[in-house]
């Protein structure tokens, strides 16, 4: 019976302890180059995909468009033994909603849900965007092909879907097309309020638009860098925890900021060849994306995407000047990099969706003590949980110890002024849940 003890011991360290799952290398192998240049092209021959370009044809347009990406996720699911539930979710836009709107429209998206065999309810999100412009974003009849802004990003999630629906996930993983980006986000912005209409409980969203590019108007070229883009602390915050943050910190510590750090970390792990670039903003200077309508509701989401750009490449009408080529064409993606940037939201997607739930009502304390204690409330399906630490001044966690199947614990000759902290829950397969940073105090 010493011996049978033992080794669920030992298994339960390796479980807790491991660095690694064999699972993730072989999604990472399982992403298809070939298979997203073969999608983007798809994509970018429907000549424009304009938000209010022909609905109606087969071959041009944002419909023909539409109903190509709904095809492809059915595919995958009768693959998949009916696995993804595929359907369009839309919203009508009125011409008034703002001065880049020029008619009335339907903003249709195109989703497909691969539901969790544990926390249906639970949904972790990666989308791309289905619309394309050129210089003028109301012209929906000039060839706008968006190769990389955003056939890139869709291609990558229509990939995702063939890649994660072989395997089975505790939670809900959503592969999304989105439309309305460049009007407005108003894709985002219906789909947003779907979720949160049927009681959805959002993990995150990783929104992929434009993930082909590797060489920038600088130019400088890299297919290993990309950025990860994340908002400090929600907007949907109470004026108590602002408060709170001016006196304990957490400036640089809300869930989107959480949700990159998982990203970096995650990725530094499984793909080390990969440069993961954590950018301290909600998104590019003066730009904005898809993931910022879930934010705007108190979600987590960030932005993955390369780092080197060429705006001579976006939202330009085709044309060569002063021996300049000018738009968003095909020749201009590299694919092996859009592969390697799917794999990376693959491998996320899927280690969220294998993790146990985040601990609930982490609180930590240690007030003029030569420790820092912390304490939460255990959560379903968790064996165990580790707490993280870093310096104050550092971008990720650094440091962190597996405590066991406990609800709290002291971190013995660790100042609870000169660090941050915070705790995530493990399963017994290993895999973490993204980080809670503490949202009270206790003495």
């Amino acid at each position: 019976m010493k011996i049978f003890s033992l080794l669920v011991a030992l298994l339960m360290f390796s479980f807790c302890y491991s660095q690694t799952d064999q699972k993730i290398y072989d999604i990472i192998n399982s992403v298809s180059s070939e298979r997203i240049k073969s999608d983007i092209t798809t994509l970018a021959n429907f000549g424009t995909r304009n938000t209010f370009s022909d609905t109606i044809s087969n071959t041009r347009g944002i419909g023909a468009a539409r109903r190509w990406i709904k095809s492809e996720f059915e595919k995958v699911s009768k693959n998949c033994s009916n696995c993804l539930n595929v359907f369009y979710q839309k919203d009508f836009v009125k011409a008034e909603a703002n001065d880049r709107i020029p008619q009335d429209t339907w903003i249709v998206n195109v989703a497909a849900v691969q539901k969790g065999t544990k926390y249906p309810n639970r949904y972790i999100i990666m989308s791309g965007d289905i619309d394309s412009r050129n210089s003028d974003g109301s012209d929906f009849t000039k060839d706008a092909p968006g190769a990389n802004d955003n056939a890139s990003g869709m291609a990558g999630a229509i990939e995702a879907a063939r890649v994660l629906s072989k395997y089975k996930f505790e939670s809900s993983i959503v592969y999304l097309g989105l439309s309305g980006e460049e009007q407005g986000l108003f894709g985002g912005k219906g789909f947003a309020e779907y979720a949160k209409k049927n009681g959805w409980e959002i993990i995150g969203v990783f929104n992929n638009d434009m993930i082909g590019n590797i060489k920038g108007v600088d130019g400088v070229i890299s297919n290993r860098d990309f950025r990860i883009f994340s908002e400090p602390v929600p907007p949907t915050e109470t004026e108590r925890e602002r408060e709170l943050r001016r006196f304990y910190g957490g400036e640089v510590d809300g869930i989107s900021r959480q949700l990159a750090r998982y990203v970096f970390k995650n990725t530094q792990t499984y793909m080390p060849e990969m440069n993961p670039m954590m950018v301290y903003r909600l998104d590019r200077f003066g730009r904005g994306g898809h993931h910022r309508p879930f934010n705007d509701l108190g979600w987590a989401g960030i932005r993955i995407m390369e780092s080197h750009e060429d705006y001579n490449h976006q939202h330009q009408d085709l044309r060569t000047e002063n021996g300049i080529e000018y738009g968003d064409k095909l020749e201009f993606v590299n694919f092996d990099y859009a592969a390697k940037l799917t794999a990376v939201n693959a491998i996320n997607l899927a280690s969220i969706a294998s993790a146990p739930p985040e601990p609930k009502n982490v609180a930590i304390g240690g007030v003029v003590e030569p420790s820092a204690k912390l304490k939460w409330d255990k959560v379903d399906g968790a064996a165990g949980y580790k707490i993280y630490w870093r310096d104050t001044t550092s971008p990720t966690w650094d440091h962190s110890r597996y405590v066991g199947d406990v609800s709290e614990f002291t971190l013995e000759g660790i100042v609870i002024d000169n660090s941050f902290f915070g705790v995530a829950s493990v399963g017994k397969n290993g895999f973490e849940s993204v980080v809670v940073f503490p949202n009270t105090v206790f003495r």
